[in-house]
């Protein structure tokens, strides 16, 4: 599951709405809208993310989070460290053959780590 898939799952369910009747209402077929969420099919477009925001118009932060969660939820990334050095390539074939054996805590981790080091770089003044 994507992480925009697990919040459109939890928007249903919070507002009582199946699966048929909301993909009735985007215009898609249940069986796109169900791998959506399951994380079966690419990230959704920005016209489908937007068609789910005035689905359950929602406004200001909760738009803004459904629309970040959508760029972050590809489910098959691909890595290219063309032009990197050979550690950078060690890192994503190394994490890319591994990751489907970490736990939650591993994850969580390295995710801590990632955007520990993004809030760094974003603070830093560029030249």
């Amino acid at each position: 599951m994507t992480p925009f898939g697990q919040k459109l799952r939890t928007m249903r369910a919070e507002r009582g709405v199946t699966l048929k009747d909301m993909a009735t209402a985007l215009g898609v077929s249940p069986a796109y809208l169900s791998a959506l969420e399951h994380g079966r099919r690419g990230a959704p477009t920005w016209y489908l993310v937007q068609r789910v925001i005035t689905y359950f118009n929602v406004i200001w932060d909760e738009a803004e989070e459904i629309e970040r969660l959508a760029q972050i939820s590809h489910p098959r990334v691909v890595v290219d460290t063309s032009g990197l050095g050979p550690k950078a390539t060690e890192l994503a074939n190394k994490f890319a053959r591994q990751v489907g054996t970490l736990n939650e805590a591993d994850i969580r981790a390295l995710l801590d780590l990632l955007n520990e080091r993004l809030r760094t770089a974003e603070r830093r003044p560029r030249p």
